[in-house]
């Protein structure tokens, strides 16, 4: 009787260490036992970062992922305890969309110490070591800016004077800002006329794009074209525009990137001029990329998006059908 029941508590003690799963990847490829997904997101700043966190969630659920969600509120070091806490947990896989480029070398160690791989997406990362993410997965910031800066140079092609450009940056310090000015400026380097008269963050946000607006305006009397780092800091341009008594769309020229809602709403109605899009609907690849690297799959170093130009016609057409 004694030796049947030491069978048993040894039984039960291995159903117990088979369920709890391990640590790092090998939990979420157990078999049955569910992904689980540690998501640091930026923030909710824009209308684009809304609807990027609305994919993530949204496929998370239908792929059958435990998403573990923290926003951080657009500081750097809320992303850092956020992905501390999930090392904590055990999850079995982080992704996180970067407030900035840099700074994340020493808690990225620490993910890859405990065996927990980490996948970028949106923004990248400034990293010698490679081996601290297993894939990007986002839009390429530097071909938005040039396409940006692709457009005002062939809208100014017949200009006699000097196209006076003022640029609302997002977020200092971040890829999408760092990345889109420079596919900007080099895009139109090879103009003269093409001037950055001010450039000036307004952090992603349509309140940050209305206050950089006003000061611009008050300090700049002549600006042609404004050139903004996403949809939200053109909004808030705009506003700013009609408030000192100008048209947007007409007597201050609008580009802009992201092709949010709201911005296709306001290039259908002429305020703003063009758009590149940036699209937020990442959720689903970025399933498959987390599935694919737990069975020990190889994955690219870096998955780009496919993203499009819109015209004030071509957003009239595209608008109504438009999922964000």
């Amino acid at each position: 009787m004694f030796k049947k029941s030491l069978i048993a508590v040894a039984a039960a003690s291995m159903l117990t260490l088979t369920a709890c799963g391990g640590t790092g990847s090998a939990a979420g490829t157990a078999g049955t036992d569910k992904i689980t997904m540690g998501f640091a997101q930026v923030g909710a700043e824009s209308g684009w970062r809304t609807a990027n966190t609305k994919s993530v969630q949204e496929s998370a659920k239908k792929a059958g992922v435990d998403l573990k969600f923290s926003d951080a509120q657009q500081k750097q070091e809320n992303q850092i305890k956020a992905i501390r806490s999930y090392i904590q947990q055990k999850v079995d896989v982080i992704a996180f969309s970067p407030v900035v480029e840099s700074g994340w070398d020493t808690v990225l160690k620490e993910a890859k110490t405990a065996n927990i791989p980490v996948i970028l997406t949106d923004r990248a990362v400034d990293s010698s070591d490679k081996t601290l993410y297993k894939t990007f997965l986002g839009s390429d910031f530097v071909e938005e800016g040039k396409k940006a800066g692709d457009w005002v140079v062939e809208d100014s092609k017949s200009a006699s004077d000097t196209v006076n450009i003022v640029e609302i940056q997002g977020t200092t310090g971040s890829a999408p800002a760092n990345d889109r000015k420079e596919g900007f400026e080099e895009a139109i380097k090879a103009n003269p006329k093409l001037k950055i008269i001010a450039s000036q963050s307004g952090d992603f946000t349509r309140s940050g794009g209305k206050q950089v607006m006003e000061a611009f305006l008050k300090n700049n009397p002549d600006i042609d074209v404004v050139f903004a780092h996403n949809d939200d800091e053109g909004l808030g341009a705009i506003e700013a525009i009609e408030a000192a008594g100008k048209v947007p769309g007409k007597d201050i020229k609008i580009v802009t990137i992201d092709a949010v809602k709201d911005g296709m709403t306001a290039l259908s109605n002429g305020k703003i001029n063009f758009i590149v899009e940036c699209s937020p609907m990442l959720g689903d690849q970025l399933m498959d990329l987390a599935k694919k690297v737990l069975a020990g799959e190889s994955v690219p170093e870096r998955v780009v998006t496919e993203e499009t130009t819109f015209t004030q016609e071509q957003a009239k057409q595209v608008l109504a059908s438009r999922p964000y």
